[in-house]
């Protein structure tokens, strides 16, 4: 016997008298024996009027037609149609009209005749359904019971609907046929509409009816009073429709609108996997998995493509599983490790056809593909595995893997509609699964640029000491344009430099790198900040007019450009739209210099200027971004005081330092990309550099030499007399010859030998290639060849050409010029 679950009484829609309530009672000679106050709303007869007289009192649009019978005659034994019926008045009015022929325990018979309006709702207890629908598709129900609920006459409908025969019903209540909580609920429902008069529309329950054991259904039934002649209540009737297929598509699409929400809420391919497990589970399946090709969650393509595997099995990894059953037990393998697939099993043939694999009734017996998978096939019989559905995920011909669907406690077997729906969630999924597999992999492309970018080292040689940090905005999501670098320059000098570009991805990664080698390439040309971010600028711009992406994305970018000199203990600095330097003195005291801003990168038409100061040894400079001050809830002054509290205080390390700054970051996700960037300056004493005052007569050029050798020998460093002496008399006469102004000499020993020599010229020397026949024109040619790098940079007074020599033995000249 099934069992029922219903709404509770007041779950159906009561609304006054219903349309769908007019109804009569009439036996098998043409006699009303029932009526309803509805009827009589309808056509102006009374109860009192109708019942015990013939129908065809009111049925004018047949005739002399006496009798229901005869009607079932000519109609069919139950039918639908548009009637014309006799009001009070002689009036015709128009209705739909149906018959049901009911059968009694004693054999007899008896018909239902219901009628509507056109124009209300038609008499169905499922509004939107059209009568001639349900007749063909889905035969009302209908039953009258007594007063004490019994059933007294069904039709045939309702004994296919739920297949409980006719001799089991009558004289029963619906708890004696259908004993459960539902059956109790509607019969409290009856009850109500026996004492109120009120009838009860679309009360559902549900039920595993004999005809369909292993699937649920659910009905919709409606209930209205029957009285007599004199008012009095003669039972209670009831109309139900198997509402099974309805309900379930509208679960589905609901399921379908679902997933368009839970599945791909990241771009995370593996928390995209157990959406679509979660999601399936129990609604379609008692048990589903995700297994992935291993090279998805790695964002490379997949090993496979579908038509070409050719014997090959690509590696899964499980991405998703969900149970019924708490730790899904059904599953070998836990998320995240690989899983084993048969070589001859579904799983291949899915991968290799493209298409989807159904077997309703799942056969783990000897000689199956289970034969290959033992451990799977004692699963399968541990938990009753009976139905199985197995689904390829692929997306732009590719596959990214496979979802099962297994049921085990619900008894239903999968069938083709179950098949379209995991189809359709399958697919939902693949497009997640694809963009995040492409974004994982622009994400990693640019890690690795970003990576490749940046420096891996930083060393600001004898001028400062450094230490850094890099916080992307979305450590597991985010790649921003934010950049920085120290660059040794001539002269012990060193370039701190830090920007930002805008946007996040792979593209501000790469518009990073250009404009970092952009300023590598300005700072080699010992440009003073001011003109290098004027050729920065320029730069960008031209970019920008050409179409070149980058050069767009590079539009807005900030920058800030420092260089400090450890000989004169001078810092000087420009920026281009970049937050100031914090600058801590030695004593722990913290101040932002009036630095004037600068329109960002790109703008076109910039000025930009630059601010000199003269630090102390140990003073620390801080570069950093607008992404550590500044936040979603607090302005850029907040954030300039939060980041001054945490560098105030003397005494501790740099990378104490970067610790205690990062820290002052909001602790929920940052909006922007943090970059720090720390130096504390050094200072070259007395006993590291040595400079001259010289006129500018010819005559000096062999006392320049005489000082240069003297200094060497004091330094230790005779090694390089010999070189350094022809590097001194050749820039020092070059000066004298086409300089101006007094010539001072500058040796600077550090990492390396540095000679400078400085003249209030701002012509700047090139080396020539002389003839073997020319009596001059070597002088710079000997130079480079002497030393390792040398060059002339331009000072707001003159010029500076300076040589540099590496420390070790110095190499014959002969040996350097082959």
């Amino acid at each position: 016997m099934p069992e029922v679950e219903g709404s509770p009484p007041e779950a159906g829609r009561k609304a006054g008298q219903p349309p769908c309530s007019a109804l009569a009672l009439v036996d098998a000679q043409g006699t009303v024996v029932a009526w309803t106050p509805a009827a009589e709303r309808l056509v102006g007869f009374s109860s009192r009027d109708v019942v015990g007289g013939s129908v065809a009192r009111v049925l004018s649009a047949f005739g002399d037609i006496t009798s229901a019978s005869v009607l079932a005659e000519r109609r069919g034994e139950d039918w639908s149609s548009p009637v014309g019926l006799s009001d009070r008045d002689g009036r015709s009015v128009e209705v739909h009209l149906r018959a049901s022929r009911l059968l009694g325990q004693d054999g007899g018979t008896h018909w239902l005749v219901s009628a509507t309006s056109p124009d209300t709702n038609p008499p169905w207890p499922v509004s939107g359904v059209e009568p001639e629908s349900l007749l063909a598709a889905s035969p009302i129900g209908i039953a009258v019971r007594d007063l004490e609920l019994r059933y007294m006459w069904v039709n045939d409908a309702l004994i296919h609907q739920d297949g409980i025969p006719r001799e089991k019903r009558l004289g029963r209540r619906l708890s004696q046929v259908l004993p459960g909580v539902g059956a109790q609920k509607a019969e409290a429902v009856m009850q109500q509409v026996l004492d109120s008069g009120v009838g009860t529309v679309d009360h559902e329950y549900r039920a595993w009816p004999p005809t369909d054991p292993r699937r649920e259904h659910l009905f919709s039934t409606s209930f209205f009073r029957l009285d007599d002649a004199q008012g009095r209540v003669l039972g209670v009737c009831a109309m139900s429709v198997d509402v099974t297929d309805r309900q379930r598509s509208h679960e589905r699409l609901t399921m379908l609108r679902e997933a368009g929400t839970r599945i791909g809420s990241t771009l995370d391919v593996m928390r995209t996997g157990q959406e679509l497990a979660d999601l399936a589970v129990p609604r379609l399946a008692d048990y589903v998995t995700v297994d992935l090709a291993e090279t998805v969650p790695l964002g490379e393509e997949s090993l496979a493509r579908l038509g070409a595997i050719r014997g090959h099995i690509p590696v899964f990894r499980r991405a998703g599983v969900a149970s019924i059953h708490e730790g899904a037990p059904e599953s070998l393998w836990p998320r995240g490790e690989p899983v084993f697939v048969p070589a001859s099993s579904p799983f291949t043939e899915v991968l290799t056809s493209g298409s989807s694999h159904l077997e309703a009734l799942l056969d783990s017996s000897p000689g199956t593909w289970f034969d290959q998978d033992p451990r799977r096939a004692e699963k399968v019989r541990e938990y009753g595995m009976h139905s199985l559905m197995i689904v390829p995920i692929h997306a732009r011909g590719a596959v990214l893997g496979v979802a099962l669907f297994v049921r085990t406690d619900d008894p239903e077997p999968f069938d083709e509609s179950d098949l379209l729906l995991a189809e359709e969630l399958v697919t939902r999924a693949a497009l997640a699964l694809d963009n995040a597999r492409r974004y994982v992999r622009e994400r990693n492309s640019a890690f690795a640029l970003q990576r490749d970018l940046l420096p891996r080292r930083l060393t600001g040689g004898p001028a400062v000491e450094v230490a850094s940090r890099y916080l992307p905005a979305d450590i597991d999501a985010g790649v921003g344009g934010d950049w920085f670098d120290v660059i040794p320059l001539s002269g012990a000098r060193v370039a701190l430099v830090v920007g930002d570009v805008v946007g996040h991805g792979i593209n501000a990664a790469a518009t990073m790198g250009r404009l970092r080698t952009a300023v590598h390439t300005l700072a080699k040309l010992d440009l003073p900040p001011d003109e290098l971010l004027a050729h920065l600028d320029d730069t960008i711009v031209q970019l920008t007019e050409e179409g070149e992406d980058q050069g767009a994305a590079a539009s807005g970018a900030t920058c800030l450009y420092a260089v400090y000199d450890p000989v004169t203990r001078t810092c000087t600095m420009a920026r281009a739209g970049h937050p100031p330097p914090a600058i801590v003195s030695p004593a722990g005291r913290v101040t932002f210099p009036d630095l004037p801003s600068g329109l960002p990168l790109g703008i076109g038409m910039a000025s930009f200027e630059t601010l000199e100061l003269e630090l102390p040894e140990g003073s620390v400079l801080a570069f950093y971004t607008d992404g550590l001050i500044e936040s979603r809830d607090q302005d850029l002054d907040e954030g300039m005081h939060r980041l001054a509290s945490a560098l105030a205080g003397s005494g501790r390390q740099l990378e104490e330092l970067c610790s205690a700054v990062t820290g002052i970051l909001p602790t929920g996700a940052p909006t922007d990309d943090a970059t720090l960037l720390l130096a504390r300056t050094r200072a070259l004493g007395p006993a590291q550099f040595a400079q001259w005052q010289l006129p500018n007569e010819p005559v000096v050029v062999a006392r320049a030499r005489a000082l240069a050798v003297r200094k060497l020998a004091e330094w230790g460093l005779d090694h390089l007399a010999a070189s350094t002496e022809l590097i001194v008399s050749e820039l020092v006469t070059n000066t004298v010859r086409h300089g101006a102004g007094p010539v001072e000499l500058r040796l600077i020993r550090h990492q390396a030998l540095v000679c400078e020599v400085f003249d209030s010229s701002d012509t700047a020397p090139r080396m020539r290639h002389a003839r073997a026949t020319d009596e001059s024109g070597r002088g710079l040619f000997l130079v480079a060849q002497l030393s390792r790098r040398r060059g002339t940079r331009f000072t707001a007074h003159g010029k500076i050409v300076w040589a540099e020599q590496d420390l070790k033995p110095a190499t014959s000249l002969s040996t350097r010029a082959h």
